[in-house]
């Protein structure tokens, strides 16, 4: 059996990480993950998030680099995660979404996450919190 990858985006923009909320289906609704999608036959990860934040929230994103580990979704897929940086836009819940937060590393915890996006959550907080402390904004 082919496993299908789901590409999620740990996308950051000015210290914050981008959390979505869920409209659909009826089973995930109003809980929160990191938005993305499957990707198609013959597209890499990179390329379908870049694709599917396009389409779900109106913005283009750099792909920068994948979170170590995969995250069994329903049989057949596995969530992937990969670090992004907004390029341009503001993002808007286009589709499956009706919500959208960015959320400081302290303020993570305030969302109710998806079980399988918690993991690649945690490590993304470490990244901006590590970025954070390499090139502190001024104030």
């Amino acid at each position: 059996m082919t496993v299908r990858v789901v590409v999620g985006g740990a996308v950051f923009d000015r210290g914050r990480l981008l959390a979505a909320r869920r409209s659909a289906p009826p089973e995930l609704a109003g809980r929160w993950e990191l938005p993305g999608g499957k990707a198609e036959p013959g597209e890499t990860p990179p390329q379908a998030l870049v694709r599917e934040l396009r389409e779900e929230l109106g913005v283009e994103v750099e792909p920068l680099e994948p979170l170590p580990g995969e995250w069994p979704l329903k049989p057949g897929y596995v969530l992937r995660v990969w670090t992004a940086a907004l390029r341009s836009g503001e993002p808007r819940p286009l589709e499956d979404h009706d919500e959208l937060r960015w959320l400081t590393p302290d303020r993570v915890d305030e969302v109710d996450w998806l079980d399988e996006d918690r993991p690649a959550v945690a490590e993304a907080v470490r990244r901006l919190r590590a970025a954070e402390h390499l090139h502190p904004r001024a104030h």
